[in-house]
């Protein structure tokens, strides 16, 4: 967080990958979401640098422009992944948090310190009418966190000092969009001064008031520091409650994990009496984990500095390299690769050791690396560079684009679809208009052993379970042997051809959409009138666009999928 005394600039800092990344913090303050005119004003850069801005990032494929908006893309993930990778706590540790939810049927969070706050890097939520809202990824004010006051434990005299002047600077929170400012009484002046110029003036509301959250902050932090332990009474906002435990490794804290509830649930002394002696044995079993597992073996290095290279001549102007290779910089981290020297980093983007190191200087002047004896190292703050609205993001809005374009291309409708017990429930469409076109909806649910659909995810399963096959049309297969022959073939092959089977006159062809582990998770098909083209030519014009397209949904579900379960829904 910014206190008083802001840094000036290094003189080898690359100031394009600084305006790239104010854009792109600019827009996950947007919930990832924000008109270009909006994204001009919010950062103050002229027009033209925003677009080459975005025609980079969209070349990068983190962004994509949806008519006269910017979008955030899954791909940007793999920023927020190298830091998690290269940290290996979510990987050694969610399970155990996972675990520690469903036994205590509470949400159970890991945080670790970024400066004077704390980021989630893993959320296990229950599915409640109240509900944790916040994302991995979301910064919170150390303050108003049980988490918080067990990392302020281990601040120096700097720490504390960076977190009094940030206080003074700002006393409402209004730099932690992921809670609730602290409200103070509105007058019209104020409240119109944050008005969009010409809208209607807003009601006053009486505010809520949370006077004194965080003033006896360095008090409590010696309690919890003798205590060993941390209880947030309502701190964030009313109603929630959490306890906290530090996960320790080498003596120092890793990273903190927390119960959260509702007061409706529990209150405060009750978490501490009742699920403080499991949040013990959790905590153990994780201490446990980070001691005996085994040193990781390095991942693979990005090496895209060609790649940028020959986007710079393709695109010219339009294309800033710069920012594509500073950005480059952050994925030469990862499992296996928590400290990187310089001549490290050059290698494994293959960039030049001057241009990396100009980017280095660049992202430890922002606050995304710090360095010690020649090694730098990732910070929390990288999670802040889309993390957190991409972290909710679902296997339909992941294929949403995907589908979009490749109906366009075909001029036929695309659809998206998951099982369901012995149906198939669609969860993306795009529909052509068109006199005669197939009348589904999302949310419709069809048999799906009569669906192309359905077919191809269920030849993925060891044993399909067929129910009763009821024939719906003369052409409907409806002997088990035939249907599991032909679920075989469909597993061979690698798609699902059905003619009217489900309905006179419908044609369709579908492809499976695997997961990051391999199993197929859903299916993508093209549907259409059987007079508008013959199976053969399904096969031949169709099929190759399918596979395309559900590659590339593929690869941004591995992405997104790195370290969080992607909803199917």
């Amino acid at each position: 967080m910014p206190s008083n005394v802001v840094p000036a600039v290094p003189a080898e800092a690359v100031t394009p990958l600084i305006r790239g990344i104010a854009v792109l913090r600019r827009l996950t303050e947007a919930d990832g979401v924000s008109s270009l005119s909006g994204l001009e004003r919010a950062t103050g850069l002229a027009r033209s640098t925003v677009d080459r801005i975005m025609a980079t990032l969209a070349r990068m494929g983190y962004v994509r422009l949806d008519g006269r908006d910017a979008v955030l893309a899954p791909r940007l993930m793999e920023l927020g992944n190298a830091y998690l990778a290269a940290l290996r706590l979510p990987r050694l540790l969610d399970a155990h948090a996972d675990a520690l939810a469903d036994e205590l049927d509470e949400s159970v969070s890991l945080a670790v310190g970024d400066r004077d706050g704390i980021r989630f890097i893993h959320q296990a939520t229950r599915r409640r009418a109240m509900s944790l809202s916040f994302r991995i990824g979301d910064l919170l004010p150390a303050e108003r966190t049980a988490p918080g006051f067990l990392f302020a434990t281990e601040w120096g005299e700097e720490e504390w000092t960076r977190w009094r002047e940030r206080r003074a600077a700002d006393p409402e929170d209004r730099g932690f969009p992921a809670v609730p400012a602290r409200s103070r009484p509105f007058t019209d002046d104020s409240r119109r001064d944050e008005e969009e110029p010409g809208s209607a003036p807003a009601p006053v509301s009486p505010p809520v008031q949370l006077p004194t959250v965080g003033d006896d902050f360095e008090q409590r932090t010696a309690e919890v520091l003798e205590a060993g332990w941390a209880l947030d009474d309502q701190l964030i906002e009313p109603g929630l409650v959490a306890i906290a435990l530090p996960v320790r490794e080498a003596g120092r804290i890793a990273c903190v994990v927390s119960v959260v509830s509702h007061t409706s649930r529990h209150t405060a002394a009750d978490l501490r009496d009742t699920l403080l002696p499991r949040l013990r044995s959790a905590v153990a079993a994780m201490e446990r984990e980070l001691r005996e597992a085994p040193p990781a073996a390095p991942g693979a290095a990005s090496g895209l500095a060609t790649w940028t290279g020959a986007s710079k001549q393709e695109l010219g102007r339009e294309f800033v390299e710069s920012l594509a290779r500073g950005l480059t910089v952050i994925t030469a981290f990862g499992e296996g690769r928590a400290e990187l020297t310089l001549t490290d980093v050059a290698q494994a983007t293959g960039l030049a050791r001057a241009t990396a190191r100009r980017a280095l200087i660049t992202l430890e002047h922002l606050g995304y690396v710090t360095t010690h004896d020649r090694v730098f190292r990732l910070t929390p703050r990288v999670l802040g560079l889309g993390f957190p609205p991409l972290s909710r993001t679902t296997l339909a809005g992941i294929a949403a684009p995907h589908l979009t374009e490749l109906s366009q291309r075909l001029h036929d409708s695309v659809s998206l679809a998951v099982l369901a017990g012995d149906e198939i429930q669609y969860t993306g469409r795009v529909a052509t208009s068109r006199v005669m076109s197939v009348n589904i909806t999302v949310g419709t649910r069809l048999p799906a052993y009569a669906t192309s659909l359905g077919r191809v995810i269920l030849a993925d399963l060891p044993e399909p379970r067929l129910p009763d096959l009821l024939p719906l049309t003369p052409h409907t297969l409806t002997d088990p042997e035939k249907l599991r022959a032909e679920l075989d073939r469909v597993r061979e092959a690698g798609y699902a051809l059905v003619e009217g089977e489900l309905e006179e006159g419908l044609r369709s062809i579908s492809v499976p959409v695997r997961g990051r582990g391999g199993r197929v998770v859903a299916a993508v098909n093209v549907a259409m009138h059987s007079s508008r083209r013959t199976a053969e030519e399904c096969v031949r014009d169709v099929l190759p666009e399918l596979h395309a397209t559900a590659g590339r949904i593929e690869a941004d579900l591995r992405v997104a999928g790195r370290f969080r379960r992607v909803p199917l829904g």
